[in-house]
């Protein structure tokens, strides 16, 4: 009999690039709950998908030569395949680019501008075309980009429509600070702070200097903006407004959203909002978690620290690789990954902890009782306190899960695995065996540890669970023996039970081999990663005869003219901008030039330099650059401003 209904979600992912293990911790993760919940008697909805939309694929794909369709088509194949390789049971996969999801987010966009929440204005501001992002000034980092991937921001003017969020101001800080919504609650406060008390500003829904989107139904120039795009997937994918299923009124609202920290402000208060306008209910519970890092830092393909999980399964198993990102990430912290982390971890836990204990009571139930154990039995010292130990595990595990804290889930289980392992010593089989009238004792001890087993591994199973069937086999666990109501109790196996020793479930690792030979690949694709950039950077350097040749029409398009500096200062927010203030011979201007690693600022007062004057100005860290300073790359790495003292300012260069 079901207990109800569950329904959990991952963000929709960004197929921008090849998934990397950094990619996998929230959907593994999802999946884990959902297959736990499964397990619980839960009637499960388990959402994930792909968010297709935006400018950075409609330039990527046009970098390839190929429709955005076809871009996202090649990487959305790669991500199910990754989804598979990491036993990843999910219900339903969606993409933003599935008819059915078209039509209701035009739907919803139109019920919100008929509401009176959307409204039609023009958008001037900091964007991140990565993040798809746009950010106040005193929300970009302490070099001036962008708060979330550190990228450059640029300026963006254009006409777009825009959503009130003054209206759910009070609401959503209630939601923030009142109810556990939020997990870990100590976020709110970083959210209400940053976002909610300097005044909600006005959301962009729209944008019209691309076409790869949902078009906006009443005014076809504009598409949906990404973020009420991607985060209807939710109620979308279960038929809201729209034929395609029909489980909005069933499992609606989500009883979990997970997502990495990077976008929770989006789904702590841009969903909420957009929920709100439309008097739909909120989810129940908003889990947010760190990122992994490789020595620190986010993984990236762009810093070469991209852990293909691909590779770390074929070496290691998927379930080991799954227990490892879990184990670590405590939720809200980022989790550090390294090859020495893994390894360390996979042996101590996996192959000295379980992995021994499964071996070890095997081959003595093998050897003592030729693999069947007698149904005597003679209780003693130590039972109880492991017997109670076992019983009490699934109330624990049952209060994480629901808490979303899957690291300590598994760290309770394995206390039990280590227990099991201490209790061998304290019981001493081998010695018990060698004496006949201790038969019976010795097949209570075996009977113990082979239920302690079957109870860890039942929990086990929605973590690891392509492998946990393996143990089940050894110990002679039958699929009823491992259902969730038997992990709650103590003597469910048959007390005649019948082992099959097979291979080393978890074998263990050399781990100065594994860790020369993974720091070679890592070392593999840092330098892969580097050459790429450098080769995007100055394509002029790695192929200088490729450089495209121009006509004189061309070159009279750039106007150059001389300007002094009448003063100079260092960018606050940037760490290489220097403020050059120029005599250009008219009105003056300013420029911002990433020269401050080879000019001290009272170098340059006074010289006159070449400018191109009419370059379309651009905002840097804060600065309006109104033109560019001309500079030579020199063969060891200098940069030469090129300075014209002698020409009055203002001259016009040809």
């Amino acid at each position: 009999m079901s207990k109800g209904k569950f329904y959990i979600t991952t963000p929709i992912y960004y197929p921008s690039g090849s998934p990397h293990i950094g990619h996998c911790y929230t959907t593994v993760a999802c999946d884990s709950i959902a297959r736990y919940k499964r397990m619980q008697g839960y009637d499960v909805m388990f959402l994930t998908g792909t968010d297709e939309h935006g400018l950075k694929i409609e330039q990527k794909a046009k970098e390839k030569g190929i429709t955005p369709k076809q871009y996202v088509d090649e990487i959305v194949e790669i991500f199910k395949k990754l989804w598979k390789y990491m036993n990843v049971d999910y219900d339903r996969y969606i993409r933003t680019t599935d008819d059915y999801h078209v039509e209701a987010v035009q739907k919803i966009f139109t019920a919100l501008y008929e509401k009176g929440y959307i409204y039609k204005g023009e958008y001037s501001g900091n964007y991140c075309t990565p993040c798809e992002s746009f950010w106040t000034d005193s929300q970009l980092d302490e070099d001036g980009c962008c708060p979330e991937c550190h990228r450059p921001v640029k300026q963006a003017k254009e006409e777009a429509y825009f959503m009130k969020m003054a209206p759910f101001a009070e609401r959503l800080e209630k939601l923030l600070t009142e109810t556990d919504y939020l997990r870990p609650k100590t976020r709110a406060t970083e959210l209400v702070n940053n976002f909610i008390k300097p005044g909600l500003e006005d959301l962009c829904v729209s944008r019209n200097s691309f076409k790869w989107g949902i078009p906006v139904p009443f005014d076809k120039d504009h598409v949906v903006y990404v973020w009420v795009d991607a985060l209807s997937n939710y109620i979308t994918a279960l038929g809201y407004d729209n034929d395609a299923y029909d489980d909005y009124d069933k499992f609606w609202p989500a009883d979990v959203h997970m997502v990495a920290k990077d976008i929770q402000r989006f789904h702590a208060i841009t969903w909420p909002a957009i929920l709100m306008a439309l008097d739909l209910p909120l989810p129940k519970h908003l889990a947010v978690h760190g990122w992994i890092t490789f020595n620190g830092q986010k993984m990236s393909k762009s810093l070469g620290n991209v852990v293909d999980p691909f590779v770390l399964g074929e070496r290691y198993g998927a379930d080991s690789i799954r227990y490892h990102i879990l184990r670590e990430m405590a939720l809200g912290a980022d989790s550090s990954f390294s090859n020495e982390i893994m390894i360390n971890r996979i042996n101590t836990d996996l192959a000295n902890g379980l992995g021994n204990l499964v071996s070890r009571t095997v081959a003595m139930v093998e050897k003592y009782f030729g693999g069947t154990l007698s149904t005597e039995r003679e209780s003693g010292e130590f039972d109880d306190e492991l017997i109670a130990e076992a019983e009490a595990l699934r109330g624990k595990v049952d209060e994480y899960i629901d808490n979303t804290q899957l690291n300590n889930a598994l760290a309770e289980i394995f206390k039990l695995v280590s227990r099991a392992n201490k209790y061998i010593d304290e019981t001493t089989p081998w010695i018990l065996g060698k004496d006949e009238t201790k038969k019976a004792r010795l097949a209570s001890v075996l009977y113990n540890l082979l239920e302690t087993i079957r109870i860890a591994a039942t929990l086990l199973s929605a973590f690891m669970p392509s492998t946990m069937p393996l143990v089940f086999e050894q110990i002679g666990a039958s699929e009823s023996d491992t259902s969730y109501d038997n992990a709650g109790r103590f003597g469910v196996l048959p007390l005649d039970v019948t082992v099959k020793k097979g291979a080393a479930i978890f074998p263990r690792i050399d781990v100065d081999k594994e860790i020369e030979e993974l720091n070679a690949i890592i070392k593999k694709n840092a330098e892969a990663a580097q050459a790429e950039a450098k080769a995007a950077e100055k394509p002029e350097e790695s192929k200088p005869e490729g450089v495209a040749l121009i006509g004189i029409d061309d070159f009279a398009k750039v106007e150059l003219k001389t300007a002094r500096i009448v003063n100079c200062e260092p960018v606050k927010k940037s760490k290489k901008l220097l403020k050059l203030t120029l005599d250009d011979g008219a009105n003056g201007r300013t420029v911002a030039s990433g020269i401050s690693q080879y000019y001290k600022p009272e170098e340059l007062v006074g010289h006159t330099v070449i400018i191109v004057s009419n370059l379309k100005p651009a905002k840097l860290c804060g600065v309006e650059s109104q033109g560019m300073i001309l500079a030579a790359d020199c063969p060891n790495g200098d940069v030469k401003v090129i300075f014209a003292d002698d020409i009055p300012a203002g001259s016009k260069i040809r």
